[in-house]
């Protein structure tokens, strides 16, 4: 298994990923948390990775594992409880277990930002008192 850094150098200028937009170049490879085409979220590249996605009812963390003698290994686990009990798994599987620490705070932003867009949106309530409303 090749290290991480020879990798990077080898898919940093050309891969399928990499999205170019002006100012800014994204990646749309899995793991990456911030989307982002550096070394630190990159999926491919590194061999410890962290994945936040939607499942059907929760947030599914996935994990990748890789050792230099083995292909990677990845365990994956969708976690259903609340916003702040989701947090707290999440801290617990990266940081706190000492996998990639520098990963904690955006992977807790995916998670978050999973979460919100699976609550159903609120129905403003249209105003109908008052004389401009009875009006139209």
């Amino acid at each position: 298994m090749s290290s991480s850094d020879l990798v990077w150098e080898l898919i940093k200028n050309n891969n399928s990923f990499i999205v170019k937009r002006p100012g800014v170049v994204f990646s749309t490879e899995k793991n990456n948390l911030m989307n982002l085409h550096s070394k630190k979220y990159s999926g491919i590249a590194n061999n410890k990775t962290v994945g936040v996605e939607a499942a059907p009812r929760g947030v599914k963390v996935t994990v990748k594992k890789a050792k230099a003698a083995s292909p990677a290994k990845v365990s994956s686990a969708v976690i259903t409880k609340p916003r702040r009990h989701t947090a707290k798994a999440i801290a617990n599987l990266v940081a706190r277990s000492k996998y990639r620490p520098d990963l904690l705070k955006a992977a807790l932003a995916r998670s978050t930002a999973v979460i919100s867009s699976q609550q159903p949106k609120k129905e403003k309530k249209v105003k109908t008192t008052g004389y401009r409303a009875t009006k139209a």
